[in-house]
């Protein structure tokens, strides 16, 4: 089946208090979807977040954000007021996200709502924390430590509870049982407004595209609490850490410094880690998009302590038997493997006997020098097709950076007139609808014909991204008709 969908981050809606959030903004979004003749709704991870703000660098796999938690709903259900939200400052640009001033107030706002919440004699939150042991108690436990050590990363606990010493855990789950309770109110609240979000899509004919990283960030609550998953040494400090090589894009490398998984501890234990994490993925999401797919055939192993990617060395990966075991205990899945980048004949070989749809991306197709198996004739049907992605320039950004040769091959390729055409991205979004891929994913900047201001993530830098949003009114009933006409069109 030939369907479509927009690729918007949770954070980049237009939602009150400084970040979207599962707000009326939301609902009003999923209502525009549906209007424009939309199937999917594609989200960055939902993790919490820390130092670069990055969803790709998560304090835990499982939890959810709590900067995402609508204060709103929480102002109707009585555990807040208005004038209690509103005393605090979220920032006051409109277009982009100030995390300095969420870290600092929404904790506040949430820790309010707590202490009036009489949460711990909730049956329904009872059994949320019964449910979610597995992962939540040991996530809450590691959030409350981290703040209890002014926000340093567990690697600079005391040793005692560095190594989760029997005694230590026992007396820091007793001097901090209230912030425990704290952070396991957020996730039963985060869940909760997410579920019914998540419920209302499904039922407006729209599925959620979910995402997770291949790897977990070193400050988590995963490798502190489980360090046999990871290649680390017996001071629990990693051995190798993850990144990319050197290539066109970056001399030195890309040196993203996660941890390193153990894959012979994995596949002595079936996988039973990695089926959990899948698992609980498929209950927050209908597809689950798995970044650095390559990763499951041969990883990037750096030297832990070096300062670039550059003495990296590639090892091998479990290859298929993750897969085979996750049909086996799971089923079929709806998994999309993001597979951009240099791709070896192995990674290939493992993509198409999985039977996971790959990714292509139109901003990497034009390159004069080579034909690009990203160009749209070269597709064959079981696959995804973007504009650009959350790691892209947006279309109309990307388009006026474009060398003069590459920019020539797209012109003829879609025979833009350069003096005419001036609505560019429509040619894009018009060539991946028309394409034979069974999915059409476009960010909404492009559909808004946004440039490099909108752009999402620059990756290798800190400090600029992970902010835009849009502004309420920006996707208007005429963007709706005309994307619904263009959708009807292609079969979509």
């Amino acid at each position: 089946m030939r369907k479509s969908g927009i690729l918007l981050p949770i954070a980049s809606l237009p939602s009150k208090y400084g970040i979207g959030a599962f707000s009326k903004s939301a609902y009003d979004f999923i209502d525009q979807l549906k209007a424009a003749g939309q199937s999917y709704w594609q989200i960055l991870p939902l993790g919490p977040t820390g130092y670069g703000d990055s969803p790709y660098q998560s304090f835990s796999t499982f939890a959810g954000n709590p900067y995402f938690i609508d204060l709103e709903t929480l102002i109707e259900e009585g555990y807040l007021t208005k004038e209690e939200c509103d005393a605090y400052d979220f920032g006051d640009n409109v277009r982009y996200i100030d995390y300095e001033k969420i870290y600092f107030s929404r904790f506040k706002v949430l820790r309010v709502a707590y202490e009036r919440s009489n949460i711990a004699k909730n049956k329904e939150f009872q059994q949320f924390v019964f449910d979610n042991a597995y992962w939540l108690e040991d996530y809450a436990l590691y959030m409350s430590i981290k703040n209890h050590y002014k926000g340093a990363s567990w690697s600079q606990w005391d040793e005692d509870i560095r190594k989760r010493e029997a005694e230590a855990i026992k007396r820091y789950k007793v001097e901090l049982s209230e912030e425990i309770s704290f952070y396991q109110f957020q996730q039963f609240i985060f869940i909760k407004q997410w579920m019914k979000l998540k419920t209302y899509a499904n039922q407006c004919g729209i599925k959620i595209i979910g995402d997770i990283p291949i790897y977990v960030a070193f400050d988590s609550a995963e490798c502190w609490s489980s360090p046999e998953l990871f290649q680390f040494d017996e001071e629990r400090l990693p051995i190798a850490v993850a990144g990319c090589p050197p290539d066109g894009f970056s001399v030195t490398g890309q040196l993203w410094g996660n941890p390193l998984y153990d894959w012979n501890y994995h596949k002595r234990t079936s996988y039973a880690w990695w089926i959990q994490r899948i698992a609980y993925s498929f209950k927050l999401y209908d597809v689950v998009r798995i970044d650095h797919f390559r990763g499951f055939d041969e990883y990037y192993s750096i030297p832990y302590g070096s300062s670039t990617a550059e003495r990296g060395k590639w090892e091998k990966g479990p290859g298929y038997e993750i897969f085979e075991e996750l049909r086996n205990q799971l089923g079929d899945l709806d998994i999309i493997a993001e597979d951009l980048g240099f791709l070896t004949d192995s990674v290939l070989k493992l993509v198409k006997k999985t039977g996971y749809p790959g990714m292509k991306v139109l901003e990497f197709a034009f390159d004069s020098r080579e034909e690009s198996d990203y160009l749209p004739h070269n597709y064959d049907k079981n696959c995804i097709v973007y504009t650009g992605t959350h790691d892209n320039e947006t279309v109309m950004g990307w388009y006026k950076n474009l060398k003069a040769e590459d920019k020539k091959l797209a012109i003829d390729y879609m025979d833009i007139d350069p003096v005419r055409d001036a609505d560019i991205h429509w040619k894009f979004i018009r060539l991946a609808l028309s394409s034979v891929a069974n999915l059409a994913v476009i960010p909404i900047q492009d559909y808004l014909g946004l440039g490099n201001e909108a752009r999402i993530n620059k990756p290798s830098t800190v400090g600029e991204n992970w902010k835009w949003r849009l502004l309420e009114g920006e996707f208007t009933d005429e963007l709706l008709k005309k994307i619904r006409k263009v959708t009807k069109l292609y079969g979509r």
